[in-house]
């Protein structure tokens, strides 16, 4: 009699930390350029599909979503920060337009960038506690309580 063998599934992870590391990086360098997939997972050394997949089981969004975050992320802390004008922050973050650029920034924190700039005037828990009240896709702002 044989003993029974246990058929193990192979456990399927996300992106190794190296790689995850690496293309963040890259990321975080290369804002204000169009990054496209197939650039990020040539990064990786992987086929963009497989990238796209292991990345998002890793970070929990997918590369072009990441993507906006940090730039968006990194245009706040601009827009806090420095003078320069909004336009110009938008295309040291990578937005070509403007337009594109404040539409964005309002849809993923509930703030035009003209209030972030303002926030860093009258402090930053009024735009703290604005931020709060968006929804969970970051999107659509709603009513405090």
């Amino acid at each position: 009699m044989r003993p029974e063998t246990e058929v193990l599934q192979p456990v399927v992870a996300g992106l190794p930390e190296s790689k995850l590391r690496r293309v963040t990086a890259y990321i975080e360098s290369n804002l204000q350029r169009e990054l496209r997939l197939t650039e990020l997972a040539a990064v990786t050394h992987m086929s963009p599909y497989h990238f796209a997949r292991l990345f998002k089981r890793a970070t929990g969004v997918s590369p072009h979503r990441f993507v906006v975050h940090r730039r968006i992320d990194a245009a706040t802390l601009l827009l806090t920060q420095s003078t320069s004008s909004i336009s110009s922050i938008a295309r040291a973050v990578g937005f070509r337009t403007a337009s594109h650029f404040t539409t964005t920034v309002r849809r993923i924190t509930g703030l035009t960038p003209s209030a972030h700039r303002a926030g860093r005037a009258i402090g930053e828990s009024a735009v703290e506690t604005r931020v709060a009240t968006t929804d969970a896709d970051g999107g659509i702002p709603t009513r405090p309580r």
